[in-house]
């Protein structure tokens, strides 16, 4: 796991050396392990690199490969590295370092575009291909690895997060529109290839970029998720045993592509839980590092989750570490966790996986997480009402397919509505309902079986990446701690998108999960109520936490900006705890977390 930055000069100048050092710099949280610098005419590429495979220097970047004339800088974990090298070998290539990154220049030299096909993991990087004088671009398929960019006709530039190529200097920090649409209707989700800055896009996941030194750029979308039911029939036994393999699987490939101890993030829900208990099946449980946080309690909520974490720590004694964080630092401490954040995350949990990153990555470099089972596997109150909604008022006839899927997801889904949205944001920002148009087309897209099949299908390939992927990639590579989602290994995700909807939303969601973990988890944490990352603090909209949002809402910046309607926030400052949005989230803390982002940022 790493930091990536570069430029591609479009007007015959050199680039500045100076401008890629200042990128760097604000990737270096992201790899604390070395920094490395490539030129070559109108390139020049950097790197922060985090060693978690072949520690050596061998393996540092920028890689470059005189033989082939290629150069490479990569972030992110190929988990079928070995399998691949053995096949390249038997090519005729060889190697001369020990990890996944060289891999990944020999796979691109013998299959060209199509490399991209053959890899099983995480991935963005960049590879400049000296004798074509051009560059390649490329990001996985879920999109749990970033990759941002921003060009004109004098340059193109990408990095791993915004904040590098906002130091690069002449980005456009305006506002996009539609992007703000998108950001206060889907919970802060923007998804690509937009952000909230009109100057910086992000390639999307599963998307191959190609530019060469006259501008000249072609992109291509090489994998989609089929939410079809296979030409093979199989019962529940057959589906539920083809998961239990496949997941098995991922959690062997991401404990084993490692030369660093490898832990897990425990937080006692069903699918951190699921993962040490995957892990205990493939042995060696005793020496497993496994982490869980709390907070301190509120009057209404539980800080923590300790009570579950503790049943399984006792099934399976693991090295267990329990973290407590004080309420007090949790609003403290929230400026730096915005200074993290890529674009304007607003989920309450951001803070804890920050304050949870900074304490685990003393202890280890790489953890399983269990981010994407809920929506792989249906397990979010929402899903159950879109689909009985649904069922009770179908589409009459084909043609108004497209609008009932967007009413009915809208209906469970969206923070405000369209009229909503113009009471919310001054008139320069208005326009049509860009987020009904998007989520329309995207449900609407062939490859899926059935209402349910094109919600989750969207869940996983658009909403997922923008919000848990991108919250959890941010928050703990912020201290150089690589985070892996087995619940997202592209097989499995696959697998999922087949199964029956009915089946995934048997025993209030994630069926599928529940029936495996049956045979190795106590009962009392598979069928707790579901659970979300407790962070009192920020929960409830009071003292110190409401006078903080009262304060950037009101400052000399956020007026000058020019952004919200005012009568709109003087509505919801006079009863915060009132306007919360479908999915139970605060309004108020919507427009102060995007306000707060944009002061810190630009």
């Amino acid at each position: 796991m790493c930091g990536i930055c570069g430029e591609l000069r479009l007007d015959n100048a050199l680039p500045d050396m100076g401008r890629l050092t200042r990128m760097m710099d604000k990737l270096a949280p992201r790899g604390p392990d070395h920094a490395g610098s490539y030129s070559d005419g109108a390139l020049a590429l950097g790197h922060r690199r985090l060693s978690i495979i072949d520690l050596s220097p061998r393996a540092h970047q920028p890689m470059v490969d005189s033989t082939l004339g290629l150069v490479l800088v990569f972030n992110g974990t190929i988990y079928n590295y070995r399998a691949l090298r053995n096949e390249l070998q038997g090519l005729g290539y060889q190697f001369f370092s020990d990890g996944d990154s060289e891999v990944i220049l020999k796979a691109y030299h013998a299959w060209g575009e199509q490399c991209v096909t053959h890899f099983q993991g995480m991935f963005a990087f960049a590879i400049w291909d000296n004798r074509a004088q051009k560059l390649f671009l490329a990001r996985d398929r879920i999109g749990i690895k970033p990759l941002y960019f921003s060009h004109n006709s004098r340059w193109f530039r990408f990095a791993s997060n915004p904040q590098s190529l906002l130091a690069s200097g002449d980005i456009d920090t305006s506002i996009d529109a539609v992007a703000l649409h998108h950001q206060l209707t889907l919970h802060a989700v923007i998804p690509a290839p937009r952000t909230i800055l009109s100057g910086i896009r992000k390639i999307e996941p599963a998307t191959t970029m190609t530019i060469d030194r006259h501008g000249r750029q072609h992109s291509r979308t090489y994998w989609e998720l089929n939410a079809q039911r296979p030409e093979q029939s199989f019962n529940e036994g057959q589906w539920l045993e083809q998961a239990h393999t496949v997941l098995r699987e991922a959690v062997e490939k991401r404990k084993l592509a490692a030369d660093v101890p490898v832990g897990v993030l425990l937080s006692g829900g069903l699918d951190s839980s699921l993962l040490v208990a995957l892990l205990a099946e493939l042995g060696d449980v005793e020496h497993l590092r496994t982490f869980s946080i709390g907070f301190e309690d509120q009057p209404e909520e539980k800080g923590s989750e300790f009570e579950y974490s503790d049943q399984v720590i006792e099934r399976y004694p693991t090295q267990h570490q329990r973290l407590i964080i004080p309420n007090s630092e949790v609003l403290e401490r929230l400026p730096e966790a915005v200074t993290a954040m890529s674009e304007p995350m607003v989920a309450q949990d951001a803070i804890a996986f920050y304050l949870l990153g900074e304490r685990v990555s003393q202890e280890v470099k790489v953890v399983q997480s269990g981010q994407g089972a809920d929506e792989v596997f249906a397990g979010y109150f929402w899903y159950p009402q879109m689909q009985s909604a649904y069922a009770h008022k179908p589409p009459e006839n084909a043609a108004m397919a497209p609008e009932h899927y967007l009413e009915h997801f809208r209906n469970y889904y969206f923070d405000r509505d369209h009229p909503e949205f113009l009471d919310t944001v001054q008139s320069p920002y208005h326009g049509e309902d860009y987020t009904g148009q998007l989520i329309k087309e995207k449900l609407s897209h062939p490859g899926a079986d059935e209402f349910l099949d094109r919600v989750l299908r969207l869940d996983v390939t658009t909403l997922v990446v923008d919000d848990p992927v991108k919250r959890v990639d941010n928050m703990t590579m912020a201290w150089g701690l690589e985070a892996r989602v087995p619940f997202l290994d592209h097989h499995l995700v696959e697998l999922a998108a087949q199964m029956p909807p009915e089946m995934k939303l048997r025993e209030n969601g994630k069926y599928p999960l529940k029936a495996l973990a049956r045979q190795c988890l106590p009962n009392s944490v598979i069928d707790r109520p579901k659970g979300y990352f407790p962070v009192p603090a920020l929960k409830y909209v009071r003292g110190p936490f409401l006078d903080f949002m009262q304060e950037v809402l009101y400052s000399d910046s956020c007026r000058q900006r020019g952004l919200f309607q005012s009568a709109y926030v003087e509505k919801l400052l006079a009863a915060p705890e009132s306007y919360l949005t479908r999915i139970q989230g605060s309004k108020l803390w919507h427009l102060a977390l995007l306000e707060f982002w944009l002061q810190t940022h630009i």
